[in-house]
């Protein structure tokens, strides 16, 4: 099985990342079919929820400032077209920033599920061991203990689980834990001794974990990784232009359906409407009927009728009207 130990750091990389899900719904498939676990210290749990309202206002004020700065290029530049494709935009912006906060909650649930680590009486006397020979992560002038600590749990989780396992670190905190001056992939050597083994990984950051995701899990990663940017390529948000052409055809339905309501029993309009409500209600319904193939316009009362109530007001709602708003 491969264990994975993911900083803080990197999961919050991640979960800012457009391409997000790529990585975050294979590891959850994949933590559920057994083939790999996340290995959770309380350290790491704490540190992304306490951080998380931060970094998802930073994500949504991003997305917001991007729109902003080029929506005002195309007012001050561009042409109706441009005028066109800023309304479409702007209904996208809500769906773009629920997206990038969906990867802050998913990854919430993922730690919350791994493999709880506490830290032993051992682990911290060997944190104290390294502070005493300024060892990394503790040899620069600043407090990292909560570092110290992680790497320390890691080693336990890898002398422990065997030689039948595959660990990995990942970080992206490189003055800590990666070499000085050098490259950045590579374990401080104060470390090194911990990645000494076959089955024990170094990752820089979340390419570093991509690609040793890959080279660990093979096929059963990246197919994961291929589905889901194929249902998110096949999976678009419906334009405005969509939506509102689609409440447009159910608002004419309804409004037909409706508009039989007070005919006389052979079938002509109210006699009790002006000469101008009758013309209008038939010049409506031929058009509608014109618009409309056979079988489009179900009578009052079919199950079809009601079922149509339900999307106008679905889609109603999308547009900012109140739930079960459906007049005609």
């Amino acid at each position: 099985m491969l264990r994975l130990l993911i900083d803080t750091s990197v999961w919050l990389n991640i979960a800012k990342r457009r391409d997000g899900q790529q990585i975050i719904v294979p590891l959850r498939v994949l933590f559920f079919q057994k083939k790999l676990d996340i290995l959770v210290p309380s350290l790491i749990l704490d540190e992304f929820e306490r951080n998380r309202p931060r970094a998802e206002a930073a994500t949504s004020n991003s997305v917001r400032e991007r729109f902003r700065l080029l929506r005002q290029d195309l007012q001050d530049y561009g042409d109706d077209e441009a005028q066109q494709w800023i309304a479409e935009m702007t209904h996208q912006i809500p769906h773009v920033s629920a997206r990038s906060l969906q990867n802050f909650s998913e990854i919430s649930d993922l730690l919350r599920g791994g493999t709880a680590l506490q830290p032993s009486d051992t682990e911290y006397t060997a944190v104290v061991r390294r502070g005493l020979e300024k060892k990394a992560p503790l040899h620069l002038e600043k407090n990292s203990v909560a570092d110290a600590l992680l790497i320390e749990q890691y080693a336990s989780a890898v002398r422990v689980g065997g030689k039948q396992n595959q660990y990995v670190f990942a970080t992206s905190n490189y003055t800590d834990f990666s070499a000085p001056k050098n490259d950045r992939r590579q374990p401080h050597p104060d470390l090194a001794d911990i990645f000494e083994a076959e089955n024990s990984h170094y990752a820089y950051d979340v390419d570093g974990l991509i690609t040793i995701l890959a080279e660990q899990m093979g096929s059963d990663y990246l197919d994961e990784t291929e589905e889901v940017e194929f249902i998110q390529n096949a999976s678009e948000t419906r334009s405005l232009s969509d939506i509102v052409s689609a409440e447009q055809e159910y608002f004419d339905k309804i409004w037909y359906g409706r508009s039989f309501v007070d005919d006389t029993e052979d079938g002509r309009i109210n006699p009790e409407f002006s000469d101008a409500l009758r013309e209008k209600i038939a010049s409506a319904r031929k058009r509608i009927e014109e618009k409309y193939e056979d079988g489009e316009l179900p009578p009052v009362g079919d199950w079809e009728w009601g079922f149509m109530h339900g999307k106008l007001s679905a889609l109603r709602w999308v547009l900012g009207e109140d739930w079960d708003f459906l007049d005609t």
